[in-house]
């Protein structure tokens, strides 16, 4: 069983500003701790439940913050960025069996984080197909869009109430739940041991129930907060402006989308 685990860390059980997310921020290396433990314990999950294969995508920044020696030595860690429109699932490919989501957060214009955002922090909101997009939802289309179930989802409590129909076998793991400025986090370790359980849990299903139906048509709307952004952004081949602060495309491609995305934000 061939397992990929796309890690971020807005989700993760501790943090709560974004100092702690930032190479060079307060807090940061306590983070990068807790986000590798958090991936390991789905790892460990996995292997649990008979994956003979996994391989991590650190999709946070820079893409360099888990601590590699702290991975379990079976597991395969890919590192930074190579601008590819898989983005946050870059190595995702046909043949594997499954796809984990550790340490995501909620949607941009979602109060359930403090640092709630959608890829990065200029926009008020994006939707997909009318709904506000998180970047689990994007990247959990694209992981299908390659045969590739998403059958785990640990991050903030409101991504995974909004999240959970988006999968048929979905397991979600809420670490922490926000409101405003403020989160509530469970404990670091039982955080990890949640996930663990979890992911052994996820994988023990019936895979072959667990892919969903990826739609055959997207409108992409991204609200920015600069007007400025929304100007150049038109220019993308396939948007048009909807108003002062907002741009729309319509396709019946998600590779189209997963495009603009890389361009656009």
């Amino acid at each position: 069983m061939r397992v990929f685990i796309s890690a971020d860390i807005e989700g993760i059980a501790t943090t709560a500003k974004w100092d702690q997310t930032s190479e060079k921020g307060y807090g940061y290396e306590d983070a990068r701790r807790q986000m590798t433990l958090e991936v390991a314990a789905a790892c460990e999950g996995a292997r649990a439940a008979g994956a003979d294969y996994i391989r991590v995508k650190d999709s946070h920044g820079p893409m360099t913050n888990i601590i590699p020696e702290m991975l379990p030595t079976y597991v395969e860690l890919t590192r930074s960025k190579n601008g590819s429109p898989w983005g946050m699932v870059a190595g995702i490919e046909e043949g594997f069996d499954a796809a984990m989501f550790v340490g995501w957060h909620a949607a941009a214009g979602r109060e359930g984080n403090p640092m709630s955002h959608t890829h990065n922090t200029s926009t008020i909101y994006i939707k997909l197909n009318g709904e506000k997009m998180s970047e689990f939802m994007l990247y959990s289309w694209a992981c299908a869009s390659c045969g590739c179930p998403s059958v785990l989802l640990a991050g903030d409590q409101m991504l995974c109430d909004d999240s959970k129909d988006l999968h048929p076998s979905l397991i979600t793991v809420p670490v922490k739940r926000g409101y405003g400025g403020m989160v509530t986090c469970l404990h670091p370790q039982v955080a990890c041991d949640n996930i663990r359980k979890a992911a052994e849990e996820a994988l023990r299903q019936p895979l072959d129930k667990a892919l969903c139906k990826v739609p055959d048509h997207f409108k992409l709307e991204i609200c920015y907060k600069e007007q400025v952004q929304a100007t150049k952004s038109s220019f993308f081949p396939g948007f048009s402006k909807k108003d002062d602060n907002t741009i729309v495309m319509s396709t019946d491609k998600l590779w189209d989308v997963l495009t603009a995305i890389q361009w656009v934000l």
